[in-house]
């Protein structure tokens, strides 16, 4: 399961809308995302990228001895997750196993998921066996993938030993965000397993995407660590965006647009590495979450 994207500019005060479970939104508001996907042409690939990890991962999982189909569902846009589950039901399969392609848990982000697959299993008044995962965010396969991608990127920067690596992930608002919720703890923690893989010793963390005012959404920010890097005469930085696995409107305008353009104007240099898309890599880690849940049933018949 994804977040979801509209396929076109027509398409974006409808997508805003569903985002905000139907609260109206301002023709300004309207009109402002959808200059932000103009910037990227017009649409984002999440759709085709998250097609192609599901098909990839069934294959994975069918070479590996774990025959399953793997189907895929966005939460705020077509085809929405209740109603690729409302079709599951009719098949009535011994298990279901819900992956959210984010993974560091949040009541907010996952907890959403979940819920969005219990609405589609209650259309029907299925009683398929529902396993959601919560969090992947340790998975070594996922930390492989990330650390090749960051020594990469530091290989083809002039001076890496002077760049500075900023971890990022999508900010929630506070109000949101419980106490106990891992989701901060979680981030940290990916980002060090991936540091350490590297060969990383100077790198920090931040948080991006956040669509209200400073202090009323987790932080720092994104711009508020370029500021403070600029001042301390950091003029590299390398971006890895550990909460983030596809090219979407996050990665493609708030980093590659807005973020570059911000640290530019502070006189650094802004480079990130490559989304995980539907490399191998990332694929075995999520037939590594998937496998050892789907096999129970097995066993069990």
């Amino acid at each position: 399961m994804a977040y979801g994207s509209p396929s076109s500019l027509d398409e974006v005060g409808d997508y805003l809308a569903q985002v905000r479970g139907g609260r109206g939104s301002t023709p300004e508001e309207i009109e402002h995302l959808k200059q932000r996907y103009q910037r990227v042409g017009g649409q984002t690939p999440l759709f085709q990228i998250t097609k192609s990890q599901a098909d990839a991962l069934e294959k994975k999982l069918v070479a590996d001895g774990t025959p399953a189909r793997v189907l895929f569902g966005m939460k705020h846009w077509r085809p929405f997750v209740e109603d690729v589950v409302e079709k599951i039901s009719i098949d009535n399969p011994p298990i279901l196993v819900g992956v959210a392609l984010a993974p560091h848990y949040s009541k907010l982000s996952i907890g959403g998921y979940e819920d969005s697959v219990r609405r589609g299993l209650a259309r029907k008044d299925s009683n398929i066996p529902f396993v959601m995962v919560k969090s992947w965010h340790t998975e070594p396969s996922l930390i492989t993938a990330l650390s090749t991608r960051v020594s990469s990127a530091l290989s083809d920067t002039r001076g890496s030993e002077r760049t500075m690596v900023i971890f990022t992930a999508h900010s929630l608002p506070l109000k949101a965000v419980s106490d106990n919720d891992p989701y901060q703890a979680q981030l940290l923690e990916t980002s060090q397993l991936v540091a350490r893989e590297a060969g990383v010793t100077n790198w920090d963390f931040a948080f991006q995407s956040a669509s209200g005012p400073s202090g009323t959404w987790l932080g720092p920010s994104l711009k508020e660590k370029i500021s403070e890097l600029s001042n301390k005469g950091i003029k590299q930085i390398l971006v890895c965006p550990v909460g983030f696995v596809s090219d979407h409107l996050e990665i493609l305008y708030d980093l590659d647009v807005e973020a570059r353009g911000y640290a530019n104007s502070h006189g650094i240099e802004l480079a990130r590495t490559l989304s995980l898309n539907n490399d191998p890599k990332f694929i075995e880690a999520l037939a590594a979450v998937a496998r050892p849940i789907l096999v129970k049933p097995m066993i069990a018949l």
